[in-house]
């Protein structure tokens, strides 16, 4: 088990639509991380922004931003995430990824779809939560929207990290950073949420707010707000132990079953 896990969140803009220039702009970002990172962190969708028009802009699993994710994977030496459109079985998943430096991918199909912009009438919602096991932390995987359903987050799992990825828009910002903090506090756990800045094609306004919480709630990072930027954080298992140990409040969660 590694004691220690160095996490590198990229808030940034994204071009609309345009895969080739989105992969472009995070090389180079990704290429500026001097220091010696295990994980980094990609917004949600983030070679063509949160569309509702995956005919267009879909993606394989052999595809070229799979690819590029695992070619830089095995350059850093790290973990490259999130999530970006797949088209499978003629249908379109919303999908987290997380490419192994070895280039072994894990993947989580977003469940809650945002009715709101009519996710749910174009992509298919997934059914199972995905927990990564890397570097002998235990990571749960989740998707904008699936902040605001607590069960589904629940941490049964006895996972150590929760980390979600986003297109999460500025009129509705203070949610997002109350939710976060909220996840973090319930579950125990370190909680990270990358989210990205810009105007889409939809005129919509994100404002980022990317952050990381321990688990108690306290945050680990200061991102400036509406401009691309980054954060690296140290995440300590020691830390996760001792609160657990102290704080034993996951013993007496309810159990339940998700249908």
């Amino acid at each position: 088990m590694q004691p220690k896990l160095t996490i590198a969140l990229l808030q940034a803009n994204l071009i609309w639509h345009n895969a080739v220039q989105n992969r472009i702009n995070f090389s180079k970002k990704i290429n500026s991380i001097s220091e010696t990172v295990d994980i980094i962190v990609l917004p949600e969708m983030f070679t063509t922004g949160f569309s509702m028009h995956p005919q267009q802009i879909a993606e394989t699993m052999q595809g070229e931003t799979i690819k590029w994710m695992q070619q830089l994977a095995s350059e850093k030496q790290a973990a490259i995430v999130g999530s970006i459109i797949i088209s499978e079985n003629n249908t379109y998943y919303n999908r987290f990824l997380f490419v192994h430096p070895s280039g072994k991918i894990d993947f989580y199909n977003k469940h809650h779809l945002f009715t709101l912009a009519g996710e749910h009438k174009v992509y298919t919602s997934g059914n199972k939560k995905l927990i990564v096991n890397y570097k002998g932390w235990k990571i749960c995987t989740l998707i904008c929207y699936d902040l605001r359903f607590p069960v589904w987050a629940r941490n049964v799992e006895d996972y150590d990290v929760l980390l979600y990825v986003a297109n999460w828009p500025k009129p509705r910002i203070s949610a997002w950073d109350t939710l976060l903090k909220a996840r973090a506090i319930e579950n125990l756990c370190y909680t990270i949420g990358v989210n990205r800045v810009g105007v889409d094609a939809n005129k919509l306004e994100y404002s980022g707010h990317s952050v990381g919480y321990d688990g108690l709630g306290k945050k680990l990072t200061h991102i400036k707000t509406n401009l691309e930027d980054k954060a690296i954080i140290t995440l300590n298992k020691k830390h996760i132990t001792e609160v657990r140990n102290k704080l034993n409040f996951l013993s007496d969660k309810d159990t339940f079953e998700i249908k």
